[in-house]
């Protein structure tokens, strides 16, 4: 009888709920890893890591007399790049690539596009048609901004309910096409990365028809400020109170699920001169130089006239040399493993970055995948 106890005890020890730990889900989740590559730069796919990808987006198609189209005189190239992306496919079969249609100066014809059913009707149809004569996965649409002016486009008050209209239409575009080929093609946004994109669209009814949101979460300060500042922290600090944490719980509180969410990275840094030495430069007077690619920041971080120095409280390093008065804002390994840290704490679905050739090192791709692929620890 004891036995028979003893035996019931251990399986009801077995069956019963354990201590959640977040270990197991870090080392069995799947993360996006996105990389932008641009359309415009030789494409080698021997130079891009797709084992370490899930996701390309290819940038960028156009929005022009109301169709997705080609940028003006790349038809050929990108019938090219789209065969020599496609290969990749052979070192990772479940890669997805997919084109990005829009960008900041080619976003001008989406106002327009969306304005009425028909023309929405008009869009979709040829967007399908471009993703299945390149045989793509999805698309993923970069309207920089809806219901806001951009890089002078068109814009209407209209575009915030007209937006979440034609995402809808491509989503059951998509949807009908997928049902025909037994696949799910996807539906994906690059999303601003500040509260006022946020205000003017309606980001609840919008993530209804996507399946993931790609936040720009770079570009904080940039060539328009006369004083430095990270243009990628983590977390606020400085008087723009801006940062990757603050933009995703935005968007959270806009309505967008934490699983829907992407942080996006910049793979390049941004550079001011003649700055002020106070506090090595950090939040100090200065004229902005120039957007610089990782590969060049690590050139001058080996140079011993600049010094590395790590915010705490924005969790992002700087580059100071007080011997040029220049100062280098950028992202480092140190603070991809902190910012994907919160990726997996706050249930985020991943990382994107722009773009593939700023990084020539992989160090930047290696350290996502590194934080987004936890090992499992050896058993003793």
């Amino acid at each position: 009888m004891k036995h028979l106890i003893f035996a019931w005890f251990l399986a009801a020890l077995a069956c019963s709920p354990k201590e959640k730990s977040s270990e197991p889900e870090l080392e069995t989740k799947s993360y996006h890893i996105i990389g932008y590559v641009a359309g415009w730069k030789d494409i080698n796919p021997k130079d891009i890591p797709a084992e370490k990808l899930t996701h390309i987006n290819y940038a960028f198609a156009n929005v022009a007399d109301g169709i997705v189209t080609n940028m003006e005189g790349r038809a050929e190239r990108d019938s090219t790049n789209f065969l020599k992306l496609q290969e990749l496919k052979n070192r990772n079969p479940e890669l997805k690539l997919l084109v990005s249609v829009g960008g900041w100066t080619h976003s001008k014809g989406f106002s327009d596009a969306v304005l009425t059913p028909e023309s929405r009707k008009k869009l979709t149809a040829s967007g399908i048609d471009f993703l299945l004569k390149y045989n793509l996965d999805g698309l993923d649409f970069d309207w920089e901004y809806p219901a806001l002016q951009g890089d002078n486009n068109v814009v209407r008050p209209e575009d915030k309910e007209n937006f979440v209209a034609m995402l809808k239409s491509f989503r059951e575009a998509l949807d009908s096409v997928g049902n025909v080929k037994g696949k799910h093609y996807l539906s994906t946004i690059a999303s601003g990365g500040f509260r006022t994109y946020l205000e003017v669209n309606n980001m609840a009814g919008a993530q209804q028809y996507l399946d993931f949101i790609n936040i720009m979460a770079y570009d904080f300060y940039t060539a328009g400020d006369d004083s430095t500042g990270h243009h990628a922290n983590l977390f606020p600090n400085g008087a723009k109170g801006r940062s990757a944490q603050t933009t995703v719980e935005e968007h959270i509180e806009f309505g967008v699920p934490a699983e829907k969410i992407v942080m996006g990275v910049p793979f390049y840094g941004r550079m001011w001169k003649g700055v002020d030495p106070t506090e090595n430069g950090l939040f100090q007077p200065g004229k902005y130089a120039m957007g610089l690619p990782y590969q060049q920041i690590f050139a001058l971080s080996t140079n011993s006239a600049y010094s590395r120095f790590w915010d705490e409280k924005a969790g992002a390093p700087y580059l100071f040399s007080l011997q040029d008065s220049s100062w280098i804002t950028y992202e480092d390994p140190e603070s991809l493993a902190l910012k994907m840290k919160f990726v997996r704490e706050k249930g985020l679905a991943g990382a994107m970055f722009w773009e593939m050739s700023e990084d020539n090192t992989g160090t930047l791709l290696d350290a996502l995948h590194l934080a987004l692929n936890p090992k499992t620890e050896p058993a003793n």
